[in-house]
């Protein structure tokens, strides 16, 4: 790569809470040059997790969800409503979609996940929810009384599904799956949270995909894989996500599964070498976690953008520093604790690590009543690699503890 321009931001491609928290930590790490953030979005940034719940069920402003803005980012340069389009790693420029080409110091890739949508026309009452103009759209067609269909039951799908109940539309919900959220909690937590999704009124079928969705300007059904066809008048898509990673062709940098990084989320190349100047922050970031192996991994829990950012902006600065301490910090392990927590109907699921890592036979319950109140163990190799509350809470925090010092 050609030499760096020390007059050139720092610029942070993603205006979410990924680049948000890289922004802050290249300040708290001692960089007083410019930083520059570029975002899709017109919004400042906001959290996205309680968008499909609380702000969901209320009133869905940018305030209820806006971070607060603190002083050592007050010099921070803004371009939102602007789209990355290409990026050269060897002249270190940046093009946008309205044309400008941007010198940059070092690049900080923030760009996140989109919403994967259904291969269906467009037609009035489709929705997802992945940004707050999407929760805003939706919000406004869940009145009482209207049908609902959700296809998809990650956790996403089910915490939707009880929004809308919630708000007292008819809610069914639509999956391929065996049980809702049997992917990060297996089936036996997934059964059981299927019998308390229909406690509450929610019906699912299972097993099934979307053959049609029917209407003429708006949504009027719902045809199913196995015939069967469900009115509706909104129809909410969650079947997953994909990375914001097109802009990125053509640079070498190794993108099978969203961006791969070092665990200093240093960008790294096809050829294997990790970038100084180029890092990765966020959901499309895939690095490995020494907490449980050095397997490289998306994790997309609501933690991670915090603690990649910070990763990242620590790592960047001491590069900038140029004072010797850059090997040192890169150097020091990085393994942040996977967290999430989902809020359906009433009741509260919280977890720690990464559950998804093993099969139901290795899935135990440490405390409590499946039906009630319960703690539950995901094991590896007879190793603790997850653990989830359905409440007890407080009662997790020595399993996070086991989990972190090597779950034994």
């Amino acid at each position: 790569m050609s030499g760096a321009n020390p007059s050139a931001p720092v610029v942070i491609v993603g205006a979410a809470m990924g680049g948000l928290r890289a922004a802050e930590s290249l300040r708290r790490s001692g960089y007083t040059g410019a930083i520059r953030v570029v975002g899709e979005e017109l919004h400042a940034p906001y959290n996205r997790p309680p968008l499909s719940k609380e702000v969901l069920a209320t009133d869905v402003t940018h305030e209820a969800v806006a971070f607060p803005s603190r002083a050592e980012m007050g010099d921070v340069e803004w371009m939102l409503g602007v789209r990355a389009s290409t990026v050269d790693l060897e002249a270190r420029t940046l093009t946008t979609d309205d044309g400008q080409v941007q010198p940059w110091r070092a690049l900080v890739i923030a760009t996140g996940l989109r919403a994967r949508r259904l291969d269906f026309r467009p037609i009035a009452g489709r929705h997802v929810v992945r940004s707050l103009d999407d929760a805003m759209a939706l919000r406004a067609e869940l009145t009482a009384g209207a049908r609902v269909v959700v296809v998809g039951s990650g956790f996403l799908g089910c915490e939707l599904s009880a929004t809308a109940s919630k708000l007292g539309c008819s809610v069914t919900v639509v999956t391929p799956s065996v049980e809702p959220m049997i992917r990060p909690l297996g089936s036996l937590v997934g059964q059981e949270m299927r019998r308390r999704l229909n406690v509450e009124g929610v019906e699912i079928f299972t097993g099934v995909t979307v053959a049609a969705i029917n209407g003429g300007t708006s949504v009027e059904s719902v045809e199913l894989s196995d015939g069967r066809v469900v009115p509706a008048d909104v129809v909410i898509e969650s079947v997953g996500s994909d990375c914001n990673i097109e802009w990125l062709e053509g640079t070498g940098l190794d993108m099978g599964d969203g961006v791969l990084a070092d665990n200093a989320m240093r960008a790294v190349t096809t050829e294997g070498v990790a970038l100084d100047d180029v890092y990765v922050v966020g959901d499309i970031a895939r690095f490995p976690n020494p907490m449980f192996d050095d397997v490289p991994r998306r994790i997309e829990h609501w933690n991670i953008p915090t603690d990649t950012g910070k990763r990242a902006g620590a790592v960047l600065a001491a590069h900038l520093a140029d004072d010797g301490s850059f090997d040192d910090v890169v150097a020091k392990p990085f393994a942040p604790m996977p967290s999430f927590w989902s809020n359906q109907f009433e009741i509260k699921l919280q977890a720690y690590g990464l559950l998804g890592l093993v099969t139901d036979d290795d899935v135990r319950i440490l405390e409590g009543d499946l039906a009630d109140q319960v703690a539950v163990g995901y094991y590896r190799d007879d190793r603790l690699v997850g653990v989830l509350g359905i409440g007890m809470k407080a009662a997790l925090l020595p399993y996070r503890k086991q989990i972190a010092e090597g779950g034994v």
